[in-house]
C-alpha cells in the first residue's frame, strides 16, 4: 500500500515492546522483541526520547507518562472513561466487587476504566491492561458483535497464554460460547482467565446501537456462586450497562 508509513509502524512496535514484564529495556532487548535491527531501534528510541515519550540512563530505556497522552486522545474523543466511572463506582459499591470497562483492540481488550476492591487476580490490572479478548467476559461480549468468520480470525491470531484447564481452546467451542452470549445479551466466564476467578460482562452501546465497550464485574469463585451471579449480579450489571449506554448516547 503506497500510503503505508513503515516508520510509524516500527515506532508503535517499539512502544508496544514495553510492558509490565519489561518496563526497562536495553537496545538489544527492544531489537529482539520487535525483530527490528539495533540501528533502527536506536533511531526510534532516540526519537521517542527527544519527543519526551521515553527516557534513558545511557543503557536502559523506559517509557514516560507522556505516552498516556496518545491513548487518552481516543478516550477523550468518546469521553467513555469519564462517563462510565460514576456508574462502575456505584456498581462496585452495590455488589462489593471490582468493576471495569474495556474496549476491543484487534485481538485484545484494553481496560479504560476500573474500580478495584480487593485484589482477586494474580496479574495486576490497571488502566491500559490488555488481555486476549476470547479469554475474558468483556472480550467475548464484544466479539459477539462480529461475524463467526471474524471471531475465528481473531482467535487464530490471539495470544494463548495465561489459560486454565477450563479455558476454551478451539474455535468451534468459542463460537458455541459466543452464541449463548448473543442469545442472553451478557457473558459469564467461570475460571477461564484465571483459576478461582469468575466474571460477568455486558455490552455498552452508543447512540447507533453499536457495542463500543463492555462492562464487567469480577469476583472470587469461593465467595460468589453461579446462582448468585446470575440472579443477583447480572440484573445490576445490565442496569449499569444501560445507564452508561444512555449517557454515552446523549453526549
Amino acid at each position: 500500500m503506497s500510503d503505508f508509513v513503515q516508520s510509524l509502524e516500527r515506532g508503535i512496535a517499539v512502544i508496544r515492546s514495553f510492558s509490565a514484564e519489561a518496563p526497562r529495556q536495553t537496545l538489544s532487548d527492544v531489537s529482539r522483541t520487535t525483530g527490528l535491527t539495533r540501528a533502527a531501534c536506536r533511531r526510534l528510541l532516540l526519537t521517542l526520547t527527544e519527543l519526551g515519550y521515553a527516557r534513558s540512563d545511557g543503557r536502559y530505556f523506559e517509557l514516560t507518562p507522556a505516552v498516556l497522552d496518545i491513548g487518552y486522545s481516543y478516550l477523550a474523543s468518546m469521553r467513555l472513561d469519564e462517563i462510565a466511572q460514576p456508574y462502575i463506582e456505584q456498581l462496585s459499591e452495590q455488589l462489593g466487587e471490582s468493576s471495569s470497562v474495556s474496549v476491543l483492540d484487534d485481538t485484545d481488550v484494553v481496560y479504560v476504566a476500573r474500580v478495584p476492591t480487593k485484589r482477586i487476580m494474580n496479574v495486576a490490572i490497571g488502566l491500559g491492561s490488555r488481555f486476549p479478548a476470547y479469554q475474558t467476559s468483556m472480550g467475548r461480549v464484544l466479539l459477539a458483535e462480529l461475524t463467526d468468520e471474524q471471531i475465528l480470525d481473531v482467535f487464530s491470531r490471539s495470544s494463548r497464554q495465561r489459560v486454565t484447564e477450563r479455558t476454551v481452546s478451539d474455535g468451534p467451542a468459542l463460537l458455541d460460547a459466543i452464541n449463548v452470549i448473543r442469545h442472553d445479551g451478557w457473558s459469564l466466564l467461570d475460571q477461564e482467565l484465571e483459576a478461582g476467578l469468575r466474571s460477568i460482562a455486558a455490552p455498552v452501546r452508543d447512540g447507533q446501537g453499536r457495542a463500543v465497550a463492555a462492562i464487567n464485574v469480577s469476583t472470587v469463585a469461593s465467595r460468589t456462586d453461579i446462582d448468585t451471579l446470575t440472579k443477583s449480579f447480572v440484573p445490576a450489571l445490565l442496569e449499569a450497562a444501560d445507564l452508561i449506554s444512555t449517557a454515552l448516547a446523549r453526549q
